[in-house]
């Protein structure tokens, strides 16, 4: 009876003993991972910011598929929620605050626990193919229940860290993938309506066209803004020489403009000249996805037209992007126009 009350006082000392070193735990906590992501900010911030995209990514859901996820009826941007129920409870998350493309502040409340807060950062690298991501979860007036769960558990770094860095791995290889999403088809044959352009010509490479290309239409838009001519419509490339084995070209790179200019009252620029394309009949081919899929899409084009027969005519072959970057981030969402001119 002796050695059970001095077992008693042991283990009465102990929880004495665990409750004293819980309670003066710090009544705070954080825990940051970062992962650069190769894709734009935009493309990256896109994804985070609409809860119906965060099953795919949740290492927390990989670890136990069972765990039922509920979509608010709004789930984009301020205001958007979602909740989950597992084994371990009951939990919502709610985005409070953004800055587009730069952060993301969110409000996360699992079980009876007090609310953490889960901030997103997001910073493009100088040449703008890269991004690091921070993600954060933070937070304090902890109560003794959620420091003893802590503690036993072997602390939020450890409960946490590993489900942020599986999260941020799952996010990077979904991202780039999205991003190399592509399609080519070939719409038939059918007629281009024509108009006036601007244009300038010039010589690239496989490795330096898009380069060439931002800077000659950048010289042509200058122009046109210093002598107030409007584009109306989408740039386009005209090749004059393309050889699709070794991706060398002779180009000109052309803005849609409503009438023929006279270049009499202009600032003078020898490079930048006005043309003219009829109406004419082509076969279209259409590429969905980065510019880079570009030479395989021309690859088939100039396929069916062997295959089929086809006959180009005297004007030069040329596509147009109907799409604008700066508001599509995402590559797979462009749009390429390819036009071979053909005789009927």
């Amino acid at each position: 009876m002796k050695y059970l009350k001095y077992i008693l006082f042991l283990i009465l000392i102990a929880i004495i003993g665990a409750a004293i070193y819980i309670a003066v735990q710090a009544n705070e906590f954080s825990v940051t991972r970062v992962r650069t992501i190769k894709a734009p900010a935009s493309v990256v911030y896109n994804n985070i910011i609409d809860f119906k995209n965060w099953e795919a990514w949740s290492s927390w859901v990989e670890k136990d598929p069972n765990t039922m996820i509920t979509l608010s009826e709004k789930t984009n941007g301020i205001g958007g929620s979602y909740s989950w129920k597992d084994k371990d409870g009951i939990g919502t998350m709610k985005t409070i605050e953004t800055v587009t493309n730069k952060s993301i502040k969110q409000q996360m409340q699992f079980a009876d626990f007090p609310p953490s807060d889960v901030n997103w950062a997001f910073e493009l690298s100088e040449d703008g193919s890269s991004t690091e991501v921070t993600w954060n979860i933070s937070g304090n007036n902890l109560p003794f229940i959620f420091k003893m769960f802590s503690v036993f558990m072997g602390g939020m770094e450890k409960q946490i860290g590993p489900h942020f860095e599986r999260g941020l791995e799952k996010l990077d290889n979904i991202v780039v993938e999205s991003m190399k999403i592509h399609s080519t088809k070939i719409n038939g044959i059918t007629e281009y309506g024509g108009g006036f352009y601007m244009y300038k010509t010039t010589s690239a490479s496989s490795s330096n066209i898009s380069q060439v290309m931002g800077k000659q239409y950048g010289e042509i838009m200058d122009y046109m803004t210093k002598n107030n001519i409007k584009a109306t419509g989408m740039p386009f490339t005209i090749y004059n020489d393309m050889n699709i084995e070794n991706g060398s070209v002779i180009m000109s790179n052309a803005i849609p403009v409503m009438n023929k200019i006279n270049f009499t009252n202009l600032t003078q620029d020898g490079e930048i000249l006005s043309g003219y394309i009829p109406r004419i009949t082509v076969l279209k081919t259409t590429l969905k996805g980065n510019y880079t899929y570009l030479p395989e899409a021309w690859k088939k084009t100039m396929e069916h037209v062997s295959e089929n027969n086809l006959v180009q005519s005297e004007f030069k072959p040329f596509e147009i992007y109907t799409t604008d970057p700066g508001q599509l981030p995402n590559p797979a969402d462009w749009v390429t126009e390819i036009y071979i001119p053909i005789i009927e």
